[in-house]
């Protein structure tokens, strides 16, 4: 299995720096088996029965881009940097990992400072990132990295355009609830009250599990083999009362549709020790690819991914490579706007 298996030709224009307004008016390609429907995401009320189950992630995305200046006093005279920091998470000592940039300009012991409240000192450096110790904790920390810091876009919208105000919006789900993410369960942002509305009249039931979701998610695939690709941890938890309410639903005949990658992974993890969902904490490092066996998800809503990314790979493990390549190609034939901002899908397998 190689990864030129996951490469596809997208045209440029097709990349999506801002979602579509509403939100569920975004397009939707339902995909049954091999069979294509053009929709709207606003139309799922057609394809999901009464007794699904849609499993959301409830993680909340962090303001954590940040900038701030680094000043330095010596023999030669004062002198300040620019300092760029991405925050990617947080330890058991209170410190946070981060992208620094650049690293180089910043020593162990030297303070960053973002505003008038918020700074932070650089501990050390590990495996090319910078372990900062903020001067604020809890509460206060968050009301002031909500001041000064920015929505982390994904490198694709960050090259076309800065993140600005709609973007704290836009980047977040309606039912963001536990801090900790630092990249958006896109598929979940086409979501609004309506579309929750008339979903929970249809029948429909709905289960919250939490996965921070990294900055790791951006990281290409450097080797060809793929199966010998190390996936990046993310932390997540699947409650006792979820874990119920999906077997519950299984039981009854119901499908568990899990609303993003992120979802998917995580319940599948939660699943991989016996086969069956039960409670689950940790951190998840499952690398979903062809040939995997599915033991929870009956079908999958997700945006429309990177070329040859570990996502690709997630796709085609449920609907199959033939299947996978047909919907891309769909998708790019009939311009549907790609990547977190873009376009969604309905995948349901055989």
């Amino acid at each position: 299995m190689q990864l030129s298996d996951f490469d596809f030709d997208l045209p440029e224009e097709l990349i999506a720096t801002r979602p579509a307004r509403p939100r569920s008016s975004a397009r939707l390609l339902v995909a049954q088996g091999r069979a294509i429907t053009d929709a709207r995401v606003s139309d799922l009320t057609r394809w999901l029965r009464p007794g699904d189950r849609l499993v959301l992630n409830d993680t909340k995305v962090i303001p954590a881009r940040l900038s701030g200046l680094r000043n330095r006093q010596s023999a030669q005279g004062h002198t300040e940097a620019r300092i760029e920091v991405t925050l990617l998470e947080p330890h058991a000592n209170g410190c946070w990992s981060a992208m620094v940039k650049p690293l180089k300009k910043l020593k162990p012991g030297e303070e960053v400072r973002f505003s008038d409240i918020l700074s932070a000192v650089l501990e050390d450096k590990v495996d090319g990132h910078g372990l900062l110790r903020f001067n604020l904790t809890g509460d206060d920390f968050d009301a002031a990295l909500a001041q000064a810091g920015a929505m982390p876009l994904p490198p694709y919208i960050a090259a076309r355009r800065a993140a600005d105000a709609q973007d704290a919006q836009d980047y977040q789900t309606v039912w963001a609830r536990h801090a900790g993410a630092v990249a958006a369960p896109t598929a979940s942002l086409h979501f609004d009250d309506a579309l929750l509305a008339a979903l929970t009249a249809q029948g429909v039931d709905f289960t919250h599990v939490t996965l921070h979701v990294g900055a790791g998610t951006f990281l290409p695939v450097k080797v060809e083999d793929v199966t010998t690709h190390k996936m990046h941890a993310e932390w997540g938890e699947v409650t006792p009362q979820a874990a119920s309410e999906i077997a519950q639903t299984r039981a009854a005949g119901g499908r568990i549709v899990p609303v993003g990658t992120t979802a998917l992974r995580l319940i599948e993890s939660a699943a991989a020790a016996t086969g069956q969902i039960a409670p689950w904490q940790g951190e998840t490092e499952i690398f979903i690819y062809p040939g995997f066996t599915f033991h929870v998800t009956d079908a999958l809503m997700t945006n429309f991914h990177l070329p040859k990314s570990t996502l690709m790979m997630l796709v085609a493990a449920l609907m199959g490579q033939g299947t996978l390549h047909s919907i891309y190609t769909h998708a790019v034939a009939e311009k549907y706007r790609f990547f977190s901002y873009g376009d969604a899908s309905l995948l349901i397998p055989d």
